[in-house]
């Protein structure tokens, strides 16, 4: 964790699920050495990101945990509702209407919103004036129309 304006980035999803981006994101963010946390809107949607993060690909997984696995501050991957941060993780994942209330102690925050859901795009809207309001630096990334690749926009 820093004590540094953590780097906002809100992901827009429209051509793909969050099942099939968020482990890649995840994967990116183990691959640099840093924990983190995912942060879901319900117990539903963290339920079901557990269970993908042990089944995305056949050839691997992606080490994590719950508060009821037990020993949360040695998890690389830890899955909550809420906002403790039990491993020290310096990377948070806001994921199907999770909020965050405080944006220090992070060196990235990551908002994961679907685009066709007006509910969703609305709340990532008031998140990212949110995070400016905070003095956060803020990007936008969006799938190109013809590749799929994530491009970031303005």
């Amino acid at each position: 964790m820093t004590d540094e304006k953590a780097e906002v980035l809100f992901y827009h999803l429209e051509r793909t699920s969050l099942e099939s981006v968020l482990p890649s994101l995840v994967a990116r963010t183990l691959e640099r050495g840093w924990r983190a946390v995912v942060q879901a809107g319900s117990q539903e949607r963290l339920e079901a990101i557990d269970l993908f993060l042990w089944t995305y690909d056949d050839a691997s997984f992606l080490p994590h945990g719950t508060l009821r696995d037990g020993d949360p501050a040695r998890q690389p991957v830890y899955l909550t509702l809420g906002d403790e941060t039990p491993n020290g993780a310096g990377v948070r994942f806001l994921v199907d209407g999770a909020e965050i209330a405080e944006y220090q102690g992070f060196s990235r925050i990551v908002c994961i919103f679907d685009g066709r859901d007006t509910e969703a795009t609305g709340r990532a809207r008031s998140q990212w004036q949110a995070a400016r309001a905070a003095g956060c630096t803020v990007t936008y990334w969006r799938q190109s129309a013809d590749t799929g690749r994530w491009e970031k926009q303005g």
